[in-house]
This record gives C-alpha cells, structure tokens and sequence, in this order.
C-alpha cells in the first residue's frame, strides 16, 4: 500500500533538527533516541516511526487528505541507512574516535536535510539505484 509523501518529509524535517541539535550538544543520548527512531522505521516503514505516528496523529487532520503517494520501500530502505549512520556516530560520540561520531551524525543530517528542505531523498535514491542494478531482465 502507497504512503502519503508528506509523511517522510515530515519525519525528514523532525530528524534534521534532532541530528543538528545532536551536533551541537555531542548528545549520546539524542542519537540514541534517533538511532531509534530509525530502527523502528526501518523495521516497520516509516508509519511505524515515531515521526511517522506523529504525523498521522497530529499532523495529517489538519492537512487535510494525501493528493500524492508513493511506494514504501524506498522510504524504508532510507531508514536503514539512516539507522547505519546513526549506529556509526553513536559508536564515535561513545567509544571514540569523536570525529566519526561528528562525521556520521553529519551525513545523516545532510541527507535528512535534503529530503526535508527539497524532497529529496537519497536513501530512495539508493534503493532505485540498487534495484536497477540487481534486477535481472529476461
């Protein structure tokens, strides 16, 4: 079943904040929090989310009905790789070296940003990519 497209967009915008408050503060448990939020979007999609739960609960009534879906399993597949990035930093800020935390905590917030600020998900962009590339045509 198609999500509303507002929904990842949605979740992008909390994520960058909390990964830009993240690098401010070098909070572990932020990122873990985070880490967590990913974890549960990737396991379920991202409806399954917090974010994604906040958006249907608090946010959809008063936007009124979804006009454009999209399909899922980017969306998804973009959390994984959201919740590696975010595993990657929180091993930095924890167990060092600090630097990595910084750097993977920055290219989460980057590519959050991106989907947030402009609709553009790399995540859903990798998973095209990869389906195209191990899609077999006969």
């Amino acid at each position: 079943m198609d999500i509303d497209v507002r929904g990842p967009r949605f979740g992008a915008a909390l994520t960058a904040v909390v990964l830009a408050v993240v690098l401010v503060t070098g909070s572990v448990w932020l990122l873990a929090w985070q880490t967590l939020a990913f974890a549960l979007g990737a396991a379920g999609g991202v409806g399954r989310s917090p974010y994604g739960w906040l958006f249907r609960r608090a946010v959809r009534p008063r936007i009124g009905p979804p006009t454009r879906f999209e399909a899922p399993e980017p969306p998804r597949f973009a959390q994984a790789v959201g919740l590696g990035f975010a595993v990657v930093g929180l091993l930095g800020y924890a167990v060092g070296p600090q630097w990595l935390g910084l750097a993977a905590t920055a290219c989460a917030l980057a590519a959050a940003f991106l989907n947030a600020a402009f609709g553009y998900c790399l995540g859903c962009e990798m998973y095209l990519l990869v389906r195209r590339v191990t899609v077999r045509t006969e």
